[in-house]
């Protein structure tokens, strides 16, 4: 069963750019909503067998998810950091240990935050009519996550593949398409092969040290941002690489799946994608910057006799100036919100899930419905430490 991707980017753009619109002329509220369309059109696009995804997800419960938790996290602004503060003011005569266990304590939350808002989406998902599902354990994937990212870091990121396979294999072994359960196979080891241009990076960037310790600061310095370019791609590389052969290893009633993408042509599509936003944004940007350094300059500059340059402005005033760099500054904003999606996200998106295929179509045949699940917070969290920003 092939999957395909529709839709055109002329369309997206004008979705996209009204949406986020929208969104800043209501303050920011709208972007609930405005998730919500960009995500129902990104689900129709996606169609596996020719059966289109559908999102079904309600934004007043994004939005008042989002309230639920600014008021719990305000609670933990407020009262908690307050009695740390009180507690390493009187134990270290200093505010860092305060600090510094409030940043610690958040972590959790955030990890927190990023299962509950996969576990909303899946809920909200259908394909062929069928609900998506995953289980609650939030919390249980938040300290395991705390675990395996101080083991990566205390192995200087030599079991980056072993914290990839378990926090995944906890998720999918969790997830349900209708009654069935999904389970990943496989070994963490077998991601080290997308570890490849990682390492090569690191054997560069050796090279590049002894260079300049050498003597050589030239040579070692341009090894040295060979081997930036380098890690860049290899970690662009090692995400692509070990999603496919997660993907590959992963099985839900019988059903195989077969993923395919190019970690070159992904990184293209973001550095091409990027440039081209940028490109785009750029005179808009230029115009933003002159506008901010008049309206702090205007007086030094009639000072220092510079009246010309100031001339084709000065009719608009202090206040007219800082309210079309306002204007300015938005038009940058939604130019790049609505090109990202169509220069990177949808490119991005078209390439992985046209390579995606499922076999056998049969073994679907005998799955049934499963319950709907409810949510209190929907992503509340996640949009409050701002983890679940992105489609």
């Amino acid at each position: 069963m092939q999957t395909e991707v529709v839709g055109t980017r002329g369309t997206l753009f004008w979705l996209a750019l009204k949406t986020s619109l929208l969104t800043v002329l209501t303050l920011g509220f709208y972007r609930f909503w405005m998730r919500t369309r960009l995500r129902r059109w990104y689900w129709s696009a996606i169609r596996p067998g020719g059966h289109p995804l559908e999102y079904v997800g309600d934004p007043m419960e994004k939005l008042l998810g989002f309230l639920f938790a600014v008021v719990v996290l305000a609670f933990y602004i407020g009262i908690v950091n307050l009695i740390l503060m009180f507690a390493s003011f009187s134990l270290f005569q200093d505010n860092f240990a305060a600090y510094a266990t409030s940043v610690v304590g958040v972590i959790p939350l955030w990890f927190f935050a990023q299962y509950r808002a996969r576990r909303y989406i899946l809920a909200r998902t259908r394909w062929r009519g069928l609900r998506f599902g995953l289980e609650p354990g939030a919390w249980g994937y938040a300290w395991r996550a705390v675990l395996h990212w101080a083991v990566t870091i205390l192995s200087l990121g030599l079991l980056l593949p072993r914290m990839t396979f378990w926090l995944e294999k906890y998720k999918t072994d969790r997830t349900f398409f209708g009654t069935a359960r999904m389970t990943q196979g496989g070994t963490w080891k077998m991601l080290y092969p997308a570890m490849k241009p990682m390492f090569l990076a690191l054997g560069v960037l050796a090279i590049g040290g002894g260079a300049m310790l050498a003597g050589n600061i030239p040579l070692g310095a341009g090894i040295c941002v060979i081997a930036t370019f380098i890690g860049v791609y290899g970690l662009v590389h090692y995400r692509v690489e070990s999603l496919r052969r997660l993907t590959e290893t992963k099985t839900i009633n019988g059903v195989g799946f077969t993923l395919s993408p190019n970690a070159f042509r992904v990184f293209m599509i973001y550095a091409l994608g990027t440039a081209l936003a940028c490109a785009a944004v750029f005179i808009p940007f230029m115009v933003f910057g002159v506008l901010l350094l008049l309206t702090q300059s205007m007086d030094v500059l009639t000072e220092m006799g510079l009246e010309d340059v100031i001339a084709p402005v000065e009719g608009l005033g202090r206040y007219g100036i800082i309210g079309l760099s306002v204007m300015v500054y938005f038009t940058i904003f939604l130019l790049w919100s609505a090109l990202t999606n169509v220069f990177i996200i949808l490119p991005v998106i078209r390439h992985y899930f046209s390579s995606l295929t499922l076999s056998p179509a049969s073994a679907a045949a005998d799955i049934r419905q499963r319950p709907r699940d409810e949510f209190a917070e929907a992503e509340g969290f996640a949009d409050a430490l701002d983890v679940g920003a992105s489609l």
